[in-house]
């Protein structure tokens, strides 16, 4: 038994097989339109669309130590809202945070639908420098320059501040402060916080006065973990431990006295 929805005569089967062909044709525009539509609409709702947009106060910042001030990398950040979060250039934003002053590193995630994440290592000031030593001999300042390990300058106050050792180098000698800065950098916690003085005439000879009365003559800033090693185990020992001269710039033979 034939269905009776097939014609038996040449004719019409080929009508029929005509009208299919449209069908399927027209199914399969349909279909493709169908599909254009859809990316049409998810690509505005993720990329023009308010859906994802960011909210500047749907910010995270973390890191910014002593130095960064929050508010200027949320106005960077704030530069930027309303942009839909697909859309959003990452990297350009990290590298306009990085202009803030006192940054030295960030990174920056999106944070689903609306928000962002700003991680920053900050630049933490390590010493306190005289204007004096950095400024020109024609115009002295009177104050000190806050300077991270880098030797970049994050601050500025009046008065040395009582928790960082002060730098005592010659006038413009960039070469003596980076040594010093490398050895301020090379020192643990526990034995940074001792160190009151730092000064330096050349990069070979750096010397450290402890807040203790103690000075250390370090020399350069090479053999660093060995001279740290060296240094804490004469301050231990009792035979040394009162010693008002520590000479460990020769670490393989200090002397005290």
């Amino acid at each position: 038994m034939r269905p009776s929805v097939v014609s038996t005569g040449s004719a019409a089967r080929f009508a029929e097989r005509a009208r299919a062909r449209r069908t399927i044709a027209r199914r399969q525009v349909l279909g493709v339109g169908g599909g254009v539509v859809g990316i049409a609409a998810v690509g505005w709702l993720l990329f023009v669309s308010p859906v994802l947009a960011l909210d500047p106060h749907d910010l995270t910042v973390t890191g910014a130590g002593t130095v960064v001030a929050v508010d200027q990398v949320a106005a960077v950040v704030a530069a930027r809202a309303n942009t839909p979060l697909p859309r959003l250039d990452t990297v350009g934003l990290r590298d306009a945070v990085l202009e803030v002053p006192g940054v030295r590193e960030a990174r920056v995630t999106r944070h689903w639908p609306h928000g962002i994440v700003v991680e920053l290592v900050a630049r933490e000031p390590v010493a306190a420098v005289p204007e004096t030593a950095l400024a020109d001999a024609a115009a002295p300042a009177a104050g000190f320059a806050l300077l991270d390990m880098d030797g970049v300058q994050v601050g500025r106050v009046d008065a040395a501040p009582a928790g960082l050792p002060v730098v005592d180098v010659p006038v413009g000698d960039k070469h003596a402060l980076a040594a010093v800065l490398s050895v301020l950098e090379a020192l643990p916690a526990d034995l940074l916080a001792e160190v009151g003085q730092v000064s330096a005439q050349t990069q070979d000879t750096v010397t450290m006065q402890l807040r203790d009365g103690a000075k250390v003559e370090w020399g350069s800033a090479q053999q660093a973990p060995l001279k740290i090693a060296v240094l804490q185990a004469l301050r231990k020992a009792p035979s040394s431990a009162g010693a008002h001269v520590y000479d460990v710039s020769a670490p393989t033979l200090p002397v005290t006295r």
